[in-house]
């Protein structure tokens, strides 16, 4: 049941009967596979390359435009679902390849995706952001060869030689006769545009997620002046936040130590600063390319929640797992040890950032407010096994597997029926969610056994307290940053 109602909220988005056709930012060249192939693919995946080389595939060579065609043929190319279709597109657009517009008529709705050409190689080693999730994401060996295959000599290595090369009025002359009736030739209709080559563009975070006014109040004008905030400055210090997750108090120091003598701050020198203050703050390591919150395809509801519980679920779909354990120390960064867990979780066992979510709400409270690797792991591979893909799917399971949960974090395998009889069962305190529903036998006796220590019990009831705030629409703005 939750299937079908999970692909009915997909199916808002897009149906297989609607209409499509490609467009193209100027000529894509062989060149360019190369570059989607190597240094975009590890970042995107394999099934968002084959959208785009299916979308490329669709339009002759040195044109534009493809015909019309439908969203139906698209899933038969490609051998995958229309959700995956989706996802991958999204991932498209996000990583800048693609550009998507949309039209509403009584037929039916059409779409237009214009594929924007990848950077260049030397945007993209150069890009800042792009790079270093490369980086992060295939290590020094393969970034080195990548970077040597993408790379050659300069002309200006050659040594010896000198430019002789003769300039245009050397070599021609202009005549003078007038153009007489090619005025309409020489002109260039507006609905029509040369066929080229289109100009590729560097992903760019909003800049007005970042806090410029709290930054600038913190810089003296004497170290730092207001003109040397220029807008590419502006733009990189944007980038940087959303890269390394840097606020505008943290940035300030960044800032000041990258502006040199001519107060300047130059970009190579800004976005090595900021490298620095990311591995000496989370032991040499550099960041990844992951989604940062539960995407929009596998949230539980999109309609603005009203109940505590839809409140609850839009608070896990709409928090990265980064913020969620932010938010539960009380607005203190995790530890590189957590941060560690849940990307592996994420990356080997391909849990959304929402079933995460909810994973790490239930495991806090079940073993002493530590997120406990082992534990962790056994819960999150079963969850990948199940394919769940939604909180509300994995709050079902915790409640269905919670015996087995229990004999796990305990370190046991399940107990025969013949010790069981006089065993003591432990008082679990677990989340809000947990509750609903559980009216058995066994749910009953649980929470009639002795008491957890006093400490534990109060940070147990802390985290209890600040669930029911999020439930309730009431948690305050700190839990919100």
């Amino acid at each position: 049941m939750k299937e079908v109602i999970d692909m009915a909220q997909h199916w808002k988005e897009i149906i297989p009967v609607d209409r499509y056709a490609v467009a193209m930012d100027g000529l894509l060249h062989e060149y360019d596979r190369k570059i989607l192939t190597l240094l975009y693919q590890p970042l995107i995946g394999p099934t968002c390359l084959s959208l785009y080389m299916t979308l490329w595939a669709e339009v002759e060579e040195n044109r534009l435009w493809s015909t019309v065609n439908s969203h139906h043929s698209l899933m038969n190319f490609m051998g995958i679902g229309l959700k995956e279709i989706y996802e991958a597109r999204q991932k498209l657009e996000g990583i800048g390849l693609l550009k998507v517009y949309v039209k509403n008529e009584e037929e039916g709705r059409s779409f237009i995706y214009e594929l924007i050409p990848p950077l260049t190689p030397e945007q993209y080693f150069l890009d800042g952001m792009l790079n270093i999730y490369l980086f992060k994401k295939i290590g020094k060996k393969q970034y080195v060869r990548l970077k040597r295959f993408f790379s050659d000599q300069s002309l200006s290595s050659q040594t010896g030689y000198t430019d002789i090369t003769r300039s245009f009025q050397d070599v021609y002359t202009s005549s003078h006769n007038s153009p007489n009736d090619y005025y309409e030739e020489l002109q260039t209709s507006e609905d029509d545009t040369y066929i080229g080559r289109g100009t590729a563009k560097t992903i760019q975070v909003e800049v007005s997620g970042f806090d410029f006014e709290l930054l600038e109040a913190g810089l003296s004008e004497s170290l730092v002046p207001k003109k040397a905030l220029t807008k590419k400055v502006r733009e990189a210090i944007s980038n940087l936040a959303f890269l390394y997750e840097i606020d505008a108090i943290q940035m300030k120091n960044i800032v000041i130590g990258s502006v040199n003598e001519d107060s300047e701050i130059p970009m190579d020198e800004l976005r090595k600063s900021a490298r620095d203050w990311y591995q000496f703050q989370h032991q040499d390591q550099l960041p990844s390319l992951v989604d940062r919150t539960q995407p929009l395809t596998h949230h539980t509801s999109k309609n603005e929640p009203q109940t505590q519980e839809e409140q609850l679920l839009h608070y896990l779909d709409t928090t990265s797992p980064r913020q969620l354990l932010k938010d539960i120390s009380g607005g203190a960064e995790p530890s590189v040890g957590d941060i560690r867990i849940v990307e592996d979780v994420m990356f080997q066992q391909k849990l959304f950032p929402g079933v995460v979510n909810v994973l790490i709400q239930y495991v806090l409270l079940r073993t002493d407010m530590k997120l406990t690797k082992g534990y962790v792991e056994k819960i999150a591979s079963h969850w990948a096994r199940k394919k769940v893909q939604t909180s509300t799917e994995a709050m079902t399971l915790a409640k269905k597997e919670h015996k087995q949960y229990l004999d796990w974090a305990e370190g046991k395998k399940a107990p025969k029926k013949s010790t069981m009889k006089n065993k003591t069962v432990r008082t679990e305190l677990l989340p809000d969610w947990f509750e609903d529903g559980q009216n058995d036998e066994s749910s009953k006796s649980a929470k009639t056994a002795e008491q957890p220590d006093s400490e534990l019990n109060l940070k147990k009831q802390e985290f209890q307290e600040m669930l029911k705030k999020l439930r309730a629409g009431e948690a305050n703005d700190e839990w919100k940053k």
